[in-house]
């Protein structure tokens, strides 16, 4: 069985990539464009027995080569920090949008027997209270959110129009070893180490759920494996809490002063609650094992012994 992984030297593609080549026995090839969130260091553990290929997603020549006999496909590829999508949206529609709609024509003309579709529960937009669900509308507040929810609009056309075999899953905030250090966890992790200011948006009360990368990572491959085609499957940590909180446990967890805390003014269209009911991905036999405070530290760990490898871009 042969599986192309698209943006596997990234974050959570990458935890992805060297969890089935240590134990499943899957032909892989990883396919990544290399952006400053993505390293060949993430995947150079099992570089033996993956076939890498340096490409982009919206290149159809680059899909075309990669793809032609694949009989899955896992798409990790995009763009995805809201502050960089602020800032610059074009990139995000063309990786998020564009890029999904190059892999999607390519799985029709290749048959490929599954495609699945990483995505995130920014699509459904901010929740005061209750969960969001797979039927919960699309309501995205950002250019990247709003990125993604359109690849996720195109999956779902694809399997309406073209019967094209997909599945999509939607994760809760993810965190764990291989992160660029520009979301919350790795940036606070490797600010307090150097003693830096770790800087709160607003009031520090804006809420997550928040799942460990590798209790992800099985997840996904649950839905691949047992997902029913043309599903969406959510995917959540069960562990909801809010950015002064997370603030505070880094701190604890190092033994370092709470005066590290800095708050920022806020950052534009900052949802304020992302919650998933993950019921459904339950039913298959999915459910976190890792708890969080474990999870964080075990994260932790691993930015003190890799904390000189990162070149902030």
């Amino acid at each position: 069985m042969k599986m192309l992984i698209t943006g596997g030297a990234g974050f959570i593609g990458s935890n992805f990539v060297n969890s089935l080549a240590e134990n499943r026995d899957y032909e892989l090839v990883v396919l990544d464009k290399l952006t400053y969130a993505g390293s060949l260091d993430n995947i150079e553990e099992v570089r033996n027995k993956i076939e890498f290929i340096h490409g982009d997603i919206a290149d159809q020549e680059a899909v075309s080569r990669v793809m032609r006999d694949c009989d899955m496909v896992v798409n990790f590829a995009a763009e995805t920090h809201v502050d960089r999508s602020i800032e610059d949206p074009g990139i995000f529609v063309k990786t998020d949008v564009i890029g999904t709609y190059n892999l999607l024509e390519h799985v029709r003309k290749y048959d490929v027997e599954r495609y699945l579709q990483i995505s995130t529960d920014e699509v459904y937009g901010s929740i005061e209270s209750g969960s969001f669900t797979e039927k919960s509308n699309l309501d995205p507040s950002s250019p990247y959110s709003a990125s993604k929810a359109g690849g996720d609009l195109l999956v779902g056309a694809y399997w309406k129009t073209y019967n094209t075999p997909i599945i999509i899953t939607r994760s809760s905030n993810n965190f764990g070893p291989r992160q660029y250090p520009e979301k919350l966890i790795p940036l606070f992790i490797l600010n307090a180490l150097k003693d830096k200011p770790l800087p709160v948006y607003g009031d520090g009360k804006n809420v997550r759920d928040w799942i460990y990368v590798m209790d992800n990572c099985k997840g996904i491959e649950v839905a691949l494996i047992k997902g029913k085609l043309g599903e969406v499957y959510n995917i959540g940590g069960e562990n909801e809490q809010n950015n002064l909180e997370i603030t505070r446990l880094i701190l604890k967890l190092l033994n370092k002063p709470e005066s590290l805390i800095t708050f920022v003014k806020d950052r534009l269209g900052h949802d304020r609650r992302y919650s998933l009911d993950s019921s459904k991905i339950m039913n298959l036999g999915w459910k976190p094992e890792i708890t969080f405070e474990e999870a964080m530290q075990e994260t932790i760990n691993w930015y003190k012994e890799y904390r000189n490898s990162f070149k902030i871009k």
